[in-house]
């Protein structure tokens, strides 16, 4: 985490072998027995730096169904939704669909830490689409899938990557990406 730099946009994810962020119906259970280092992996001192978190509408429901208690309540979350609705209200998040090139900026400008994009897919294609995302940390889950949503769906802009770090967990493996 050395290399992060405050108010920085990064993707924080773990991704199977084959590429996918999440079963096709959305679940994340087959994170849950991978062998790792014994304790978080390395989220806790990666959550310290985050002052603000960004998901899509998917990830955030899919995070409701995680646990009885909203993970980033401490922490200013916006839900990025195509379908803003007079009736979405939740406690500890804010509901936006305003466009990714005023958001982050003004988000940036208002944050002390990092600004941490969760997911999913979607997201992370627009993000890269409009130039936002400025770092990558992929957590390597040793595990083929063989169907599910993706990390890059299909129409993500072509990219290239420069490797700044490696970390290993267990038999996870951390790549940190300057973008």
């Amino acid at each position: 985490m050395k290399d992060l730099k405050s108010n920085e946009v990064v993707l924080y994810i773990a991704m199977s072998l084959d590429g996918y962020i999440a079963l096709p119906d959305g679940s994340v259970d087959w994170l849950y027995d991978v062998k790792g280092d014994g304790g978080d992996n390395g989220y806790a001192d990666f959550y310290d730096t985050v002052s603000t978190v960004l998901m899509g509408r998917l990830t955030y429901e899919e995070v409701l169904k995680l646990s009885g208690d909203f993970p980033y309540a401490g922490k200013p979350c916006y839900v990025l939704t195509r379908s803003l609705t007079e009736q979405q209200q939740a406690p500890h998040v804010t509901f936006t669909d305003e466009a990714l090139s005023e958001l982050v900026p003004r988000l940036q400008k208002q944050s002390e830490g990092l600004v941490w994009l969760v997911g999913g897919g979607q997201l992370v294609q627009a993000f890269m689409q409009a130039g936002l995302l400025e770092k990558a940390i992929i957590a390597i889950i040793p595990k083929v899938l063989g169907q599910g949503i993706p990390l890059f769906p299909e129409g993500t802009p072509p990219s290239t990557f420069e490797l700044q770090e490696i970390e290993r967990r267990g038999d996870i493996v951390l790549l940190h990406y300057h973008l």
